[in-house]
C-alpha cells in the first residue's frame, strides 16, 4: 500500500512534501505485499506460507486551526492491489477516525473535518486496511501510521507568576539585580520561532531595565533615593517569534519599593528653643518635650535625646519615646523661683543605628540649645525639717511641753504662717499646738507601757490664703518611769526529791519589769527578811538577773510535808528602786536515783489542778459503785439463813446438806487474835461490824494484873465461854488458831512490828549503794531517818 499525503502548503513543506511523494513512490510510500503462495504437489498437501511486508511508513501532517469551509486534505491511501477497478476497499480506525479523520474507501484520500489544536492533541494514530470488496478479505494486514498536528504561532507569550511585588535598597549600586522574569509559550519550541521569547521593557526607564534574553530586571541609575521617590510601577514585555514583526507578546507589571537605609541625619528644626515650667512642677514629672526630624524610617530614625551641658543638667533630665521619637524633659529636683529663674541647657539628638557606608553624609547628630524660664507661683509654708521627732516622760502632767515645729513662707512676700494639728487619728487628741509658735503640748497623761510611741501630723498654712497647706510628720516617744515593780518571769512548779541533799540547786528563777532596761535591768533577789530563818531553803542572787532556790538539809519527805512556801523579794535597779514579793510554791516529790520525778503526793491524790472535772466525777463513780456492792453483799449475806428442817409434819426421810465452809477470814472480828498473841494487849471486846447484835452484852472488866498472870489454857477457855454465849458471833462452825509468844523477855523482842517506834542513831545511807535489790529497803529507811530528823 502506498501512502501519498498533498498538505504542502508553506514553502517550507514545498521540498519536504517533493521528498516525501519522491522517496515514499520508490520505498517508503508503498506497501508490497506479496500474497499467500500455494503450491500444489501431487502427492502432496495445499502448503500456507506468511505473508512479507515489504513497505517503511512515514508520518502525515495536518496544520492546527484550519478554518477553511472544506475539509483539510491530509493524505491518500493507495494499494499496489488497486487497479483502478473499484474492487479495493480502504478501511481507516483508530484515535479520530470517522469523527475528525474521513476516508474514501474508494480512492483512499483522508480529510480532516475539524478544526484541530496542537496544544491539546499533537498526533494521532492511526490504522489502514484494504480489503477485497467482493470478498471482504483483506487484501494486505492491517498497519498503523500517525497524522501529527503542525503547530503555527497562536499562543501568545505568558507570565504566570505576574503581578511582582519586590524591594531593593535604595542608593544600591546601578545594575543591581531586582528581580528575573519568565514569560511561557504553549506552542511549540521545537519548530519554528513560535515559542522563541525575547523581553523588552515598556515602562520603568530610565530607572531600572531587563535583559532581553533572562527577563533579569536591574537598576539603571546611580543612588536612588527613598526620601525622593519610593515607589516604581515596571511593564515587561514578552514577544515570540524572537521580537520579530508578527509576533504574538504578553506583558505583566512589575512593583519596586526602595527600602530605606539610614543615609540621612537627624536635624532640630530650630537651634534655639524656650520653655515655660511653673515652681510648682511635681519632682518627675514631664514638662516638656522636643524633637529631631529624620527623613529616614524605621530602626534608621530611631534616636537618643541628651543633655550635654548648661547650668541645668542637674535640675532636669530627658528621655526618649520610642513611639513619637521624641525627647521628654523631666525634672529632677524641686525649682525655686525665688531662688533661680532660667536654666540653660544643650540638647542633643543621635541616631542609635549608623550605617557606616554613609558616614560621609554625617555626622548622625545635631544640637540644639533650650532656654527653661521658671514660673512663679504661690506656695504653700515650707517647714524647716522634713520630719520632727519628740520626747515626754510618761505621767507628765497636762500641758507639758513636748516641742516646737517651725514653717516660713518661701514667697517673696513672707507671709504670717499658722500652725493646727490634723485630727484625722484618735492619737492626734492626746496632742495641743499652739496656732502661732507651733508648740505642741500634752492632752492626756501617757503610760509608756500601754503605748510607748504616738504619731501626728502638724499643718501650716499662710494666714493670707488658707488653701495653701503642708503638712509635716511629727513622732513622739515617750520616756519611761520606774513605775513598775519587778516580778517574776512565770509561775514556776519547783519541786524538790525525798532524797535531797544539802545545798542541791532545785530551781533557777528570772523576773521580768514592764519598764525599760534604764529603769529595771538590774535585779536584786532576796528571803523575805521579816521572817525567821528557813530551815528548809534558800536563795542565792547569781547577780545575772537570776537567782537559785537551795535546799538546806537532807531528805524531805512527802508523807510529813509534801508542800513549802518561800516567800522571794525582788527589787530592780531603777530610781527610786521598786521590789515586789512573790512566794514560789515547793512540793515534794518521790525521785530516781538520776533526779528524774517518779510521783509526787499532791498531785497523785489531792492536787485538783492535775485532776479534771471529768476526773473527779469518774472517781465519785467508782466510789458509789463500790459502796453498792458491799451493801448488795451484806443483804444476800442475810437473806441466806434457812431452816435445817422444812417442815415437822414432813416425816420422810430428809438429806441435809450444809455446804457453808466457815468464816474464814472473813470471822476475824469473832475474835482478837492479837490478843491471842500477847495477852497483855488484850483490849475490851470489839463487836462485829457487819452484824449487829440483838442484845447488848454485859461490859467486863479485867484488871492488868490478871492478864499479866492469867494462864494460856484459862484464857482460851475463858475466850471460848465467852463466844458461845456472845449472840454477835457467826451463827455456824468455825475453827480458830490460837498463837501464844509468851511474856516479854530481858532481852526484848526481835521482831521487827516495833522497830518503828524506836529510832536509832546509825546512818543508812549507805544501803543506797548496795544496788536496785535494796532500792525499796533504802527508801524506807531513808523515810524513817527523815522523820527523825524533822
Amino acid at each position: 500500500m502506498r501512502i501519498t499525503s498533498t498538505s504542502c502548503i508553506c514553502p517550507v513543506l514545498v521540498c519536504l512534501c517533493f521528498v516525501q511523494r519522491c522517496y515514499g513512490a520508490a520505498h517508503h510510500g508503498s506497501i508490497k505485499v506479496t500474497r499467500n503462495q500455494t503450491k500444489h504437489v501431487e502427492g502432496e498437501t495445499e502448503v500456507h506460507h506468511r505473508p512479507k511486508r515489504g513497505w517503511v511508513w512515514n508520518q502525515f501532517f495536518v496544520l492546527e486551526e484550519h478554518m477553511g469551509p472544506d475539509p483539510q486534505y491530509v493524505g491518500k491511501l493507495h494499494s499496489n492491489s488497486d487497479k483502478g477497478d473499484g474492487s479495493v476497499k480502504y478501511i481507516l480506525t483508530g484515535e479520530g477516525a470517522g469523527t475528525i479523520f474521513i476516508i474514501d474507501d474508494t480512492t483512499g484520500d483522508i480529510h480532516s473535518t475539524k478544526s484541530l489544536d496542537r496544544e491539546q492533541k499533537t498526533h494521532y494514530v492511526l490504522h489502514a486496511q484494504a480489503i477485497d470488496r467482493r470478498t471482504n478479505k483483506p487484501l494486505e494486514p492491517e498497519s498503523e501510521f500517525i497524522i501529527k498536528v503542525q503547530d503555527i504561532n497562536d499562543n501568545a507569550p505568558k507570565f504566570t507568576d505576574g503581578p511582582y511585588i519586590v524591594t531593593v535598597p535604595e542608593m544600591s549600586e546601578m545594575g543591581t539585580s531586582v528581580l528575573q522574569v519568565t514569560a511561557t509559550d504553549a506552542d511549540d519550541p521545537t519548530y519554528g520561532n513560535s515559542a522563541r521569547v525575547v523581553y523588552s521593557i515598556l515602562q520603568g526607564q530610565p530607572y531600572f531595565s531587563v535583559d532581553p534574553k533572562t527577563g533579569v530586571i536591574r537598576t539603571a541609575l546611580h543612588n536612588m533615593d527613598r526620601e525622593a521617590r519610593e515607589h516604581y510601577s515596571v511593564v515587561i514585555q514578552a514577544k515570540d517569534m524572537a521580537g520579530q514583526v508578527g509576533g504574538l507578546s504578553g506583558s505583566t507589571t512589575v512593583n519596586i519599593t526602595l527600602t530605606d537605609v539610614n543615609d540621612n541625619p537627624p536635624r532640630f528644626p530650630q537651634k534655639h528653643y524656650q520653655l515655660y515650667v511653673p515652681e510648682s512642677a511635681q519632682v518627675g514629672s514631664a514638662v516638656g518635650k522636643i524633637k529631631a526630624n529624620d527623613a529616614d524610617t524605621g530602626s534608621n530614625a530611631d534616636m537618643k535625646y541628651t543633655i550635654i551641658n548648661g547650668d541645668g543638667s542637674g535640675v532636669f533630665s530627658i528621655s526618649t519615646d520610642k513611639e513619637t521619637r521624641e525627647g521628654i524633659l523631666s525634672l529632677k529636683k524641686p525649682l525655686n523661683y525665688e531662688k533661680k529663674k532660667s536654666y540653660t541647657l544643650n540638647i542633643e539628638g543621635a541616631n542609635t543605628h549608623v550605617d557606616f557606608r554613609f558616614s560621609h553624609l554625617g555626622p548622625f547628630k545635631d544640637v540644639t540649645m533650650l532656654k527653661i524660664i521658671v514660673g512663679d507661683v504661690d506656695e504653700p509654708p515650707l517647714f524647716t525639717m522634713p520630719s520632727y521627732v519628740m520626747e515626754v516622760y510618761e505621767n507628765a502632767k497636762i500641758g507639758t511641753a513636748v516641742g516646737t515645729v517651725t514653717a516660713q513662707d518661701p514667697d517673696t512676700a513672707n507671709s504670717l504662717v499658722r500652725y493646727f494639728i490634723d485630727h484625722n487619728t484618735e492619737e492626734d487628741r492626746y496632742f495641743t499646738i499652739d496656732a502661732s509658735t507651733g508648740t505642741i503640748k500634752t492632752a492626756k497623761i501617757f503610760d509608756r507601757e500601754e503605748t510607748p510611741w504616738y504619731n501626728i501630723t502638724v499643718a501650716a498654712s499662710e494666714i493670707d490664703n488658707p488653701g495653701l497647706v503642708s503638712h509635716v510628720p511629727v513622732g513622739v516617744r515617750i520616756l519611761d518611769v520606774n513605775d513598775n515593780p519587778p516580778e517574776l518571769a512565770r509561775d514556776y512548779d519547783v519541786v524538790v526529791c525525798e532524797n535531797a541533799k544539802p545545798g542541791q540547786v532545785i530551781q533557777t528563777i528570772t523576773a521580768t519589769d514592764k519598764d525599760n532596761s534604764a529603769n529595771g535591768a538590774r535585779f536584786h533577789f532576796s528571803l523575805d527578811e521579816g521572817l525567821s530563818l528557813n530551815p528548809n531553803f534558800t536563795l542565792r542572787d547569781n547577780e545575772d538577773n537570776t537567782a537559785s532556790i537551795l535546799t538546806r538539809r537532807r531528805r524531805y519527805s512527802r508523807t510529813t510535808q509534801d508542800i513549802y512556801y518561800l516567800p522571794v523579794l525582788i527589787s530592780d535597779g531603777g530610781v527610786p528602786p521598786l521590789s515586789s514579793s512573790s512566794t514560789l510554791t515547793i512540793r515534794v516529790c518521790v525521785c530516781e536515783r538520776d533526779g528524774r520525778v517518779r510521783t509526787c503526793h499532791a498531785e497523785a491524790f489531792l492536787s485538783s489542778a492535775g485532776l479534771s472535772t471529768g476526773a473527779l466525777i469518774a472517781i465519785l463513780l467508782c466510789v458509789v459503785i463500790l459502796l453498792a456492792i458491799v451493801v448488795l453483799f451484806i443483804t444476800l449475806r442475810r437473806s441466806k439463813k434457812e431452816p435445817l428442817i422444812i417442815s415437822e409434819e414432813d416425816v420422810r426421810e430428809n438429806v441435809v446438806t450444809y455446804d457453808d465452809e466457815g468464816g474464814g477470814e472473813e470471822d476475824t472480828e469473832a475474835f482478837d487474835i492479837t490478843a491471842l498473841r500477847n495477852p497483855s494487849a488484850a483490849e475490851e471486846l470489839k463487836y462485829r461490824r457487819d452484824v449487829r447484835p440483838e442484845v447488848k452484852p454485859a461490859p467486863r472488866h479485867h484488871p492488868s494484873s490478871s492478864l499479866n498472870s492469867i494462864d494460856v489454857q484459862e484464857f482460851i477457855k475463858q475466850r471460848l465461854a465467852e463466844a458461845d454465849v456472845d449472840p454477835s458471833v457467826p451463827p455456824y462452825d468455825s475453827l480458830q488458831t490460837y498463837a501464844y509468844e509468851g511474856h516479854r523477855s530481858e532481852a526484848g523482842s526481835i521482831s521487827s512490828l516495833d522497830s518503828a517506834t524506836t529510832h536509832s542513831d546509825q546512818d543508812y545511807n549507805y544501803l543506797g549503794d548496795w544496788g536496785p535489790e535494796f532500792k525499796k529497803l533504802a527508801e524506807l529507811y531513808g523515810e524513817i531517818e527523815s522523820e527523825r530528823t524533822t
